[in-house]
């Protein structure tokens, strides 16, 4: 075993049911987009079908059409589309489609033509986020389109939705006035005839600090895989979640190396005594970041420890100074829970001056998921 992510489906399960708990009568959303955030879609997809969410969440439609294509059948909704994607083969998954625009309206309904089904669209408002979603000054006429079409028979429109720019900081002033924006959104197709099955704004940090926002559905990302997307304020465990990835690989080498000896590309690192050093086989081609570097905290030999020089494309080097009991083969472990003492992804993320999303997400295909509580 040269390394490995071990994906716990029960913490998983957990987490869903956690989330669940929160939010009342809101359905969850399990966001499974980026392969589950690094962990594995499929498989992923399934455990919070079991903990009872009642929908998934991708932002590819390639990545709803293969939720299709490996045996789910509850309620997927996709949002990132361009002109030309496959609209066509999403209505004739049953997919959701996210519609933030006349153009997308326009490859939806020819789509329903071609497939002689109807299609289940969410319309998109941007509430302040400025990226997808519709802009207040063109809404009305993006509903107006959406309900000509749905009297054609060629949509129905089943969601109404929008998403936080600053929900990861509470009490920011973005959050009233996005949620008032919303607000106004709804009221307006409403008046106009929409009538929702859905109406959702909450991502993981809103599901859990800003009840206010739930509406009737709650789309839980990171929260799902047991980080806390709120880590200033909050740690997992404050909030009840498991993180679900261990991340460990297998130390490939062991050495003594003398007094000034420099570690790694450009000689960032010289060691300050006689030393020996192990050599782990992860790099920033499996996702390990590079801007952790003489920073990245690990767990081997029963000891926290941090990486030492560049990390380089397939391995880096960790200083164990007089520690003789470490060998070639023994356990390293980049993150997991935290429970035995070993780092977490928000350890990595403070590292790397980043997000711990990204450090779960980037986590690449030379490493093996192997996974644990499967049912």
């Amino acid at each position: 075993m040269r390394a490995e992510a071990r994906i716990d489906l029960d913490a998983l399960r957990h987490n869903v049911a956690a989330v669940r708990d929160r939010v009342g009568s809101a359905q969850v959303m399990a966001v499974v987009k980026a392969d589950a955030y690094g962990h594995g879609m499929v498989q992923c997809a399934r455990a919070a079908r079991q903990a009872g969410a009642a929908w998934l969440g991708t932002a590819l439609p390639t990545e709803a059409l293969e939720l299709r294509r490996t045996g789910d059948n509850g309620r997927v909704l996709s949002w990132l589309w361009v002109p030309g994607d496959p609209f066509a083969e999403a209505i004739a998954a049953d997919v959701d489609i996210s519609v933030s625009g006349l153009w997308a309206l326009a490859e939806v309904e020819e789509a329903a033509r071609a497939t002689g089904r109807t299609a289940r669209v969410h319309l998109k408002a941007d509430t302040g986020l400025g990226r997808n979603g519709c802009q207040p000054h063109d809404w009305e006429a993006l509903v107006e389109a959406a309900l000509k079409a749905q009297a054609d028979g060629l949509v129905q429109v089943v969601g109404l939705w929008s998403h936080f720019a600053c929900a990861d900081e509470p009490g920011h002033p973005s959050i009233a006035l996005q949620l008032a924006a919303f607000r106004d959104a709804v009221a307006v197709a409403e008046q106009r005839g929409v009538t929702p099955e859905v109406r959702h704004m909450a991502n993981s940090p809103a599901t859990l600090t800003l009840p206010e926002s739930h509406f009737d559905l709650v789309r839980s990302g990171l929260a799902t895989y047991g980080v806390s997307p709120v880590p200033d304020l909050h740690s997992s465990a404050d909030l009840g979640l498991r993180p679900v990835m261990t991340l460990v690989a297998s130390v490939a080498s062991v050495k003594r190396v003398p007094e000034g000896h420099g570690v790694s590309y450009g000689h960032t690192w010289h060691a300050d005594r006689d030393t020996a050093l192990a050599l782990v086989p992860l790099g920033y081609a499996d996702g390990v970041p590079r801007h952790a570097s003489s920073a990245g905290p690990v767990l081997v030999g029963g000891a926290r420890r941090t990486l030492v020089g560049r990390v380089a494309m397939d391995q880096f080097v960790v200083d164990l100074g007089d520690d003789e009991s470490v060998a070639p083969g023994d356990e390293v472990v980049l993150f997991g829970p935290g429970d035995g003492g070993e780092p977490t992804a928000e350890d990595w993320a403070q590292a790397a001056g980043t997000i711990a999303y990204e450090i779960v997400t980037r986590i690449g295909s030379r490493v093996p998921r192997v996974y644990l509580g499967a049912r």
